[in-house]
């Protein structure tokens, strides 16, 4: 029997993996030394263009499926708060005309927090790679 609550972290991971996929393609597809540039100067080092790109592509796949999400949640979530502390921070909650705010950004945030907190969500492989003891489960309160 579906739970709402299965049904709706099933929504957020899946549309946070589309999201997070599209993301990480675009900066490969948009020239990677673009985003590398762009990285370098906000004082960040080049290479982490790659490793962020990487995450936000290779991740993104994993979240919808549903593999490895609770680290991938919290790669995303880190993703997002150097995002927000180094870039959107300044232009403000709803932007400054010049630059998006970080609205987005924290919803992004909020979604990868949950997601790393909450069981594992259903149609998701971590559930046939890595199956739930119900025994186990019982006993740490889960249902």
């Amino acid at each position: 029997m579906l739970r709402k609550h299965d049904i709706g972290s099933t929504i957020l991971r899946i549309t946070l993996g589309v999201t997070f996929f599209i993301h990480g393609m675009a900066k490969f597809q948009g020239g990677i030394d673009n985003t590398v540039g762009f990285f370098e100067s906000l004082g960040l080092p080049g290479f982490s263009a790659y490793i962020v790109a990487f995450v936000e592509l290779v991740g993104g796949l994993a979240m919808i499926v549903g593999f490895g999400t609770r680290v991938v949640a919290i790669s995303f979530g880190v993703i997002m708060l150097v995002a927000i502390i180094k870039v959107k921070l300044a232009a403000g909650f709803m932007g400054n005309g010049q630059m998006a705010g970080y609205e987005f950004d924290l919803a992004l945030l909020a979604i990868s927090v949950y997601l790393a907190l909450v069981n594992k969500s259903i149609f998701a492989l971590d559930n046939v790679v890595f199956p739930i003891n119900k025994e186990h489960s019982a006993k740490r309160g889960n249902k």
